[in-house]
């Protein structure tokens, strides 16, 4: 049992959202914070529409949304995380950003049962946690996958100084959130962006050296091995410098340069062409 009585969520964004929401279907108490003006409010309607499609599909009833809704409150204050169980971080990816943020929630969040949990997708669990002194053997990864409401996975992965008992509770509480929970040790990228990011990589040099074109990658990945989304398509869904960013925390963690992003998605960054988000990257989402 995890007996988590309050959950705190730092970053409201599209995978903090997605943890708070699945969190307070389970039934527990959430407080997300992020500091960025208005993004609680677009988190609030985020979770409004998501929580709808989910009764339209009758997956939850309408009481469970509305019981939801109600478990989720919002900060702008790091000192209104106090009284916290459990803390998941869901902020950009980078260690020293995290390292900051881990040293300041070590200090307001002293009580030892108190985990400190990352959602970091590639960065080393023993690294953020040297932040927080003697905190570090409650610091864990716990890894999510996007959209969280969907994907049954979390990765946990236990730092070097991480108490086997935090480990224990992680996966008690992500079954507890209805997802699978599955451990992988605190190596670059462990063990989901260490075998995506070079499948995803070898598509572009595929591109680059006119083995096929992006269409024709995408469709023989997807038909040939039941894959539900191209390589290329989930490139630009993840996000092309997200992309980039994980291959080079796989080559600087592995010390082996095999994982270095290939020069073609490297120029499709360069101009600013990201995925989804920007409109465009390998594919034109301008019309949509």
């Amino acid at each position: 049992m995890h007996n988590i009585k309050r959950l705190a969520v730092i970053g409201a964004g599209q995978m903090g959202g997605g943890i708070a929401q699945v969190a307070a279907v389970s039934g527990i108490e959430v407080t997300v914070f992020d500091a960025f003006p208005g993004a609680t409010e677009k988190c609030r309607g985020v979770h409004q529409k998501s929580l709808s499609k989910l009764v339209e599909k009758q997956k939850i009833t309408q009481n469970v949304m509305d019981g939801a809704l109600k478990r989720i409150s919002f900060v702008t204050d790091l000192e209104g995380l106090r009284g916290a169980d459990w803390v998941v971080e869901a902020i950009v990816e980078d260690a020293g950003v995290k390292k900051d943020l881990f040293k300041k929630l070590a200090a307001i969040l002293p009580d030892d049962n108190v985990v400190l949990a990352t959602n970091t997708s590639s960065i080393s669990i023993t690294e953020i946690a040297t932040a927080t002194g003697a905190a570090a053997s409650r610091v864990v990864g716990m890894h999510f996958f996007n959209p969280v409401p969907l994907m049954a996975l979390v990765e946990v992965i236990p730092g070097l100084a991480t108490a086997p008992a935090v480990v224990e509770r992680t996966i008690a509480l992500a079954t507890a959130m209805g997802k699978t929970p599955l451990k992988a040790n605190d190596r670059a990228g462990f063990v989901s962006n260490r075998v995506l990011m070079p499948m995803i990589n070898e598509a572009f040099y595929a591109w680059m050296e006119g083995v096929a074109e992006p269409e024709a990658i995408d469709g023989i990945m997807k038909l040939g091995c039941n894959f539900p989304m191209g390589p290329l398509r989930l490139a630009d869904f993840i996000g092309l410098d997200t992309c980039v960013h994980i291959m080079n925390v796989l080559a600087d963690g592995l010390n082996n340069d095999r994982y270095r992003a290939c020069p073609l998605l490297k120029q499709l960054l360069t101009a600013g062409r990201l995925g989804d988000k920007s409109g465009r990257g390998v594919y034109d989402y301008s019309k949509k």
